[in-house]
């Protein structure tokens, strides 16, 4: 493995850590730092120990550069790659019936990484699509996507799919499911996307009886296809409680319009509880097993949402990211 591909996948492997952001991009900056240099400048810096005269190399770094030079596996890289609690013991199975992803961002909106190199990192998965789901634009804080900057999104996704087939670039949005239950964006322009997620990121302690209604509302929106992280939850640091609804009417609602209940596999969200999870399931849900990946390594965070499926007895049948994506996008058209 060169130097190049090294900080790259130790990147890929802290991300999937979920070890902080800083660290995450030493190893990202020196992977682009070495990038345009060819192996004879590279080497020579080495040899001459002139690594850290460039900008985003560190000791750290210069470390795994020298070691990979030398035809080595890097030290730091080896430790990473043994990690003993990678993957999670159950859900194999079905992660590998998954054939993509319905819910991953780019640095469109709030992920770290272009969308390139996210649909980079999800064929080296073995994905055959991902569904690229930006922010909508009530969303400030993410940086969420106008109608016009989502317009410019998709000439990009059309350009990218030409490179990148037979991997494809699902167009899509997680869409703000807004106080009245109405959609984050145009329903001319939602309408166009393959996959429309549809999530609650504001007023999250909403009293139970509008809560319902809001969510109810959104399900029954002929534009939206999988309900995200319903609860809204943090079970690890920002430790948010859940939400307040009636569980049963939003997920019959679901059932009844056709809608997917996703598993979000973040490992901060594991989203919804399993007693939630195992009522939808009883109901007669869909699902859609998602990593809300907002970096390259967060993609492989689907163990830890097939761990959970499994655990509740979800079957692959009821999970619409183990069909082909032509199928996938045949069931979102289905109920618009």
């Amino acid at each position: 493995m060169g130097p190049t591909a090294a900080l790259k996948r130790i990147a890929f492997l802290l991300e999937r850590a979920n070890e902080p952001e800083y660290r995450v991009k030493a190893f990202r900056g020196a992977a682009a730092a070495i990038a345009a240099l060819s192996p004879d400048e590279l080497a020579d810096m080495c040899a001459k120990g002139s690594l850290k005269s460039l900008k985003g190399v560190g000791d750290v770094t210069a470390k795994v550069i020298g070691e990979s030079l030398a035809g080595e596996v890097p030290a730091y890289l080896a430790k990473l790659e043994t990690a003993s609690d990678w993957p999670p013991a159950g859900g194999r199975a079905l992660r590998a019936a998954l054939r993509g992803d319905c819910h991953v961002h780019s640095d469109w909106s709030d992920g770290g990484s272009p969308i390139r190199e996210m649909a980079e990192a999800a064929i080296a998965l073995g994905h055959e699509y991902m569904v690229l789901s930006d922010h909508s634009p009530r969303l400030t804080v993410a940086r969420g996507l106008t109608a016009e900057r989502l317009r410019a999104q998709l000439d990009v996704v059309a350009e990218l799919n030409a490179e990148l087939a037979p991997f494809r670039i699902l167009t899509g949005i997680e869409v703000d499911i807004l106080d009245d239950g109405a959609l984050d964006q145009e329903p001319e322009l939602l309408a166009r996307l393959d996959i429309v997620v549809a999530s609650l990121h504001s007023k999250l302690r909403m009293e139970r009886e509008a809560m319902t209604r809001r969510m109810v509302m959104a399900v029954a929106n002929p534009n939206m296809d999988i309900l995200g992280h319903c609860t809204g939850r943090y079970v690890a640091g920002k430790n948010r409680p859940e939400s307040e609804f009636d569980a049963e009417l939003v997920f019959e609602a679901c059932r009844q319009f056709g809608k997917a209940v996703e598993i979000n596999s973040r490992p901060e969200r594991l989203d919804p509880p399993r007693r939630l999870l195992s009522l939808a399931l009883d109901l007669g849900c869909l699902f859609a097993v998602d990593s809300d990946a907002h970096a390259p390594g967060q993609l492989d965070w689907q163990p830890y949402g097939c761990d959970r499926a499994e655990q509740c007895g979800v079957p692959a049948e009821r999970v619409v990211n183990t069909r082909p994506a032509h199928e996938l996008v045949e069931w979102a058209r289905s109920h618009t």
